[in-house]
Parts: structure tokens; sequence; C-alpha cells
């Protein structure tokens, strides 16, 4: 077994779904810029080529205003990943997994204006984002080449990532380094953890059509399990790497009966976005623009923009920033005279880490963020007037 520098193992490594550099792919089966840099430790075994991924963090939050909290957790995520040739095509393995069933628990973190999922199976988590899995993915994957410009893959996840949206946000560079969940996570990318995923894609040069059918629901209170699989629900999406630094998308899927607490409801979603990678003689900046809308069946059509960007300077200093505004109907529980209200909500971050030296492949960061919630006169009597946000943080990575 042996080590391989990011360069080395660059040249060498290939991706997993085509003739194309890895550093293309992302989450799931989704694309990046190629110019994106790839971190993690990359090493060989036989005809195995394995990547280990992965970052824990302690942080401190404390949410301003009538409806704020504060609280200390820990986010984390392991990404372990292998690949080797099988025949004349690739042949992939997945996993990734998070302890924050344990380290952030069932009820979330406080974040304010966020919705979505549960935690007991009978009441909304409002102003909280809920805790990732255990089992984030479980997947494998095959592909075939069909040319030397051109390829076939199957990919199959329990659970695993559709082809749905840009990659998720704690996997895309622009967003990575950011500890707060995106108020836009159930617009663009809340199917990243899907129980029973099936993928199959046409990869021809820097143009990648695919088609999932998933399970529609969204993880349950349990965390800790493995739900079980079905095939109720669709998606597409089209990729497009315009160059070495662009990287276009766009997806449609029809989601049937996502939340546990409305099982009547189905959702149609769209998505479009940009991700744009720079490499700069300092380090690297990566920003990604974003559109997202949900058409629920029986329930209002509503939408969510983001953008974000964030600046790495000499691997050692990182800036980052979010901007975000986003439709929401769910800030008051069911029986609220204001439930299902809908309300144009807007929120800005700013963010910096420092780096310390990596050391045996780990690195040290110690960083802080800040945000400002901008919102319409009608909630200032629940929220108070654009409370603020505050992160404080240390991180360890892979």
């Amino acid at each position: 077994m042996s080590s391989m520098s990011h360069d080395h193992q660059s040249m060498e490594m290939k991706a997993l779904y085509g003739n194309y550099p890895m550093t293309r792919e992302a989450s799931g089966t989704s694309w990046q810029p190629d110019s994106t840099p790839h971190g993690g430790i990359h090493f060989m075994k036989e005809d195995w080529m394995f990547m280990v991924h992965g970052y824990a963090t302690a942080i401190y939050d404390f949410q301003e205003g009538d409806r704020g909290d504060e609280k200390f957790f820990g986010s984390n995520m392991l990404m372990v990943m292998g690949q080797r040739p099988l025949g004349q095509g690739t042949w992939g393995l997945r996993g990734m997994f998070s302890l924050e069933p344990l380290t952030i628990g069932a009820k979330g973190y406080p974040l304010l204006l966020q919705t979505g999922e549960t935690s007991d199976g009978r009441s909304p988590l409002i102003d909280r984002q809920h805790p990732h899995d255990l089992f984030m993915e479980l997947a494998t994957s095959y592909s075939q080449p069909l040319s030397d410009d051109s390829s076939v893959f199957v990919y199959f996840g329990l659970p695993g990532e559709p082809a749905l949206g840009p990659p998720a946000f704690m996997h895309r560079f622009s967003g990575m380094d950011n500890p707060e969940a995106p108020l836009s996570h159930h617009w663009l990318d809340s199917t990243h953890i899907t129980f029973g995923v099936a993928t199959l894609g046409y990869v021809w040069k820097n143009v990648k059509l695919e088609g999932s059918a998933f399970r529609g629901r969204e993880p349950d209170e349990s965390r800790w399990d493995i739900e079980a699989p079905t095939f109720d629900s669709y998606s597409g999406r089209l990729t497009y790497n315009l160059t070495k630094n662009w990287s276009l998308q766009s997806s449609y899927g029809d989601i049937d009966s996502p939340e546990q607490l409305h099982p009547n409801v189905d959702t149609q979603r769209m998505t479009i976005s940009g991700a744009y990678n720079k490499k700069l003689e300092i380090g690297n900046w990566q920003s990604m623009l974003a559109w997202g809308q949900n058409s629920n069946n029986p329930g209002h059509v509503l939408g969510a923009f983001i953008l974000e960007s964030s600046l790495n300077i000499e691997k050692t200093h990182t800036i980052f920033t979010r901007l975000e505004q986003t439709e929401k109907d769910e800030l008051f529980p069911e029986g609220h005279a204001r439930e299902h209200e809908i309300f144009d909500v807007y929120k800005v971050s700013l963010g910096y880490i420092y780096d310390f030296p990596e050391m045996n492949k780990m690195q040290w960061g110690i960083g802080g963020l800040a945000g400002v919630n901008i919102l319409p006169n009608n909630l200032e009597d629940t929220y108070g007037k654009n409370p603020m946000s505050y992160m404080a943080f240390l991180r360890l990575k892979i």
C-alpha cells in the first residue's frame, strides 16, 4: 500500500463514470468544474485505488432574536471510495458516514428560518437544521466505455444520491467550508441522502445525461438505521462542463411524498445551477449560483436562489460568503393562524477560517461566521428586526 500525492493521483486515478479528469466528480453522480481541487488521502493496493476524505467540526452556535437559541455541537462526515478495473470498465464503491445523530442530536442545531423534516415523527423542525444519518451513502457503480469520448454507467445506492440538483452543499468547494446548512437546502440538494436510488447515465465528452428512480420520502427521525427502499419517484439531469472552469446543470424531479408529516403532498422540483472554479497563483476560488423551485401538489409553488463563494489562499486562509433568497411557507406549525403563509426571506453570511500547517495528512483550522437574516415587516413581531447569527468553530479535516 503506497500513498500518492494529489498531483500524481490526479494523473493516474481514473474517473468513475467516464474518460475525463477525476476532479470533475462530486457527490453521487454529480459534476463540478474539472479544475476543482481534490482533497483527502489517496492510495493504491493491487488493482484497487482508494480515497479517504472527512472532517469533524466543533461548533458554538448563537442565533439572535425572539426565536433564537444557542448550542454547542459537532458536525462530521467520513467518506471512503474505492475503484478498480473490471472487464473493459470501472467498478466503484462509495461509503459515507456521519455521527451527527450523536454529536448534534435529534432536535438538530439552531438555524433561523430553516425548515424541513422532523425530530420525533410528530412535530416539524422549524428554525433548526436536522442532523445527517449515520449512513449517508452506501453505493456501487459500474461504467463501460463506448468509445474514447463516450461511456454509459449505472449507479445503485442504499442510501445514495439521485440525479437531481447541484452537488450537495458539504461536497461543493464553494460551500463546504461554511458550517451552516443553506436555507435553500430543500429546494436544491435535500435528496442527497435517499434510501433507494438507481441511476442510468450516458457521457459524451463534456456532456452527461442521466435519469434516476428513487425513494421520494426523506429520511425519518430514526437517524441510525437503513430505511426500506422504494422506487416511487424519478428525476433527470443534464450537465455540461463548458470549460475546465465551468460546470452547468439543469434537473427535474417528481418526488413522491417527501415530507413524513405531509404524506399527501408530492413535489415537482426544478433546479438550474452554474459553478465556476479558478485556480489562482495564491490558491483557489470557486463560486456557484443556483435556482430551485418546488411545486407542491397540493400546495404552493416556492422558489429559492443561492450565491455562494469561497476563496482559499495558500491552503491557510479561507474566506467564504453566502447570499440566499427563499420563499418559506413552513415557519409556523400546524394549527397556527399563519400556517402555510408565504414569506420571502433573505440571508447574507460571511466567514473566515485559518488552517494550520498539515500534519500526517490532517489539518486543524479555526474559524468564525456571522450572518444577518433580512425579513419582511410582517415577521418582525415573531423574529425581531433582522436577527443576526454567529458561529465559532474548530475543524479537523483529512
